[in-house]
């Protein structure tokens, strides 16, 4: 990779992080979850946001975009994706605030 590169992607996982940790109304919880009722739900959030075990297998391209975990013996996901800001397309440039509007789905395995 080269500098750029890895600024870059440093500052797309810098900005997930700080997504990942604020829970706002861009979280989305599937209907898997939401069928696991409210304290799952709740278990599932913290969960994500409380997630730092980033290694190379579940984050080959260093944006701490993907996590998975277990609870309550059901295996969650969570995902980030990266659009323009009227949600329409992909981000132009995920490294910049700007342009990038940043979705986070919390979901069963079941339903990837």
């Amino acid at each position: 990779m080269t500098t750029i590169e890895i600024e870059t992607t440093s500052a797309i996982a810098r900005q997930n992080d700080h997504f990942r940790r604020h829970p706002g109304a861009d979280w989305m919880v599937t209907a898997g979850v939401q069928a696991m009722g409210p304290v799952f739900i709740l278990a599932a959030v913290s969960a994500v946001r409380a997630f730092d075990a980033f290694v190379a297998d579940n984050d080959p391209h260093g944006e701490h975009d993907f996590g998975a975990c277990e609870l309550a013996g059901a295996r969650v996901f969570w995902k980030i994706d990266y659009y323009d800001e009227d949600l329409r397309f992909g981000s132009p440039n995920p490294a910049d605030p700007l342009v990038t509007r940043r979705i986070i789905t919390v979901m069963l395995a079941s339903e990837y």
